[in-house]
C-alpha cells in the first residue's frame, strides 16, 4: 500500500466550553465531526482534560502488562475474534502482540482481569485503569497492543489492513509514530506528528 503524505488529516480540538449540549460550541463541533466522519471516516482528538500524567502512567503499566509470562497471557480468552490475547503469530503478525479487556467501565472487570496476569494482585493497575472509566455510563471494550518493530533495514507490515467492527474506537499512541488510515479515495494516510494530548477517533463498520 502506497502512502500519501500530502492529504491533510482532520484535526478537532475538543474544548470544555463546546462540550455542552445545545451550545452554539457544540453545534459547530457537531459539523465538524460528521464533516471529517463522513469525508475521512476518523479524525484527530486534541483533548487536554486528560493529563499527560495520566497517559504516561498508562503506558507504564501496559509495560508491565507484556512482561507477563506467556502462561499468564493465555488466559486472557474470548469467545470473540481479537478480543482476548493474540501473541505474535503468522496468522496475524509476528510484530503484534494485543490484550482484550472487555466491560472496561467496570472495576469488577478490570480486577478480574488483573488477577489472571498477576495472581498477587495488581492494585496499581486496577484504579489506574478503571478510575476514570468508571464515569463511563456505556460499556465499552478495550485492546491494549504492542508492536514490535522489524529488523533493521526492513519493512513489515505490524497489522493487516483491517476495519473496526465496533460503532467506533478511539485509538491512544505512545508517541510512536505507526497508524496508517486509508480514505475513500484508497489512498493511506501515515499520522506522524500527533499532539501528546491527542488521540485518534475512527468509526467503525456499523457506522459506514
Amino acid at each position: 500500500m502506497s502512502v500519501d503524505a500530502k492529504i491533510e488529516f482532520p484535526v478537532i480540538e475538543f474544548r470544555s466550553s463546546d462540550l455542552e449540549r445545545g451550545t452554539n460550541g457544540w453545534y459547530r463541533l457537531c459539523k465538524k465531526v460528521r464533516e471529517a466522519c463522513e469525508i475521512f471516516g476518523c479524525f484527530e482528538v486534541v483533548y487536554d482534560t486528560i493529563s499527560t500524567k495520566v497517559r504516561e502512567e498508562m503506558f507504564r503499566l501496559m509495560k508491565e502488562l507484556v512482561e507477563v509470562p506467556v502462561e499468564r497471557k493465555q488466559k486472557n480468552t474470548s469467545p470473540l475474534p481479537y478480543h482476548g490475547w493474540v501473541g505474535p503469530c503468522a496468522q496475524v503478525s509476528l510484530l503484534y502482540e494485543g490484550f482484550g479487556l472487555g466491560h472496561v467501565s467496570n472495576y469488577d472487570s478490570v480486577k478480574n482481569f488483573a488477577q489472571l496476569m498477576w495472581p498477587e494482585g495488581h492494585p496499581r493497575f486496577c484504579y489506574g485503569l478503571a478510575e476514570d472509566s468508571l464515569k463511563i455510563n456505556y460499556t465499552t471494550s478495550m485492546r491494549m497492543m504492542k508492536y514490535m518493530a522489524p529488523p533493521p533495514g526492513e519493512y513489515e507490515t505490524g497489522l493487516f489492513a483491517h476495519t473496526d467492527k465496533p460503532v467506533s474506537t478511539i485509538i491512544c499512541e505512545d508517541q510512536v509514530p505507526g497508524l496508517e488510515i486509508e480514505v475513500k479515495d484508497g489512498q493511506w494516510i501515515k499520522l506522524t506528528n500527533l499532539s501528546p494530548s491527542s488521540f485518534v477517533f475512527m468509526v467503525g463498520d456499523p457506522l459506514k
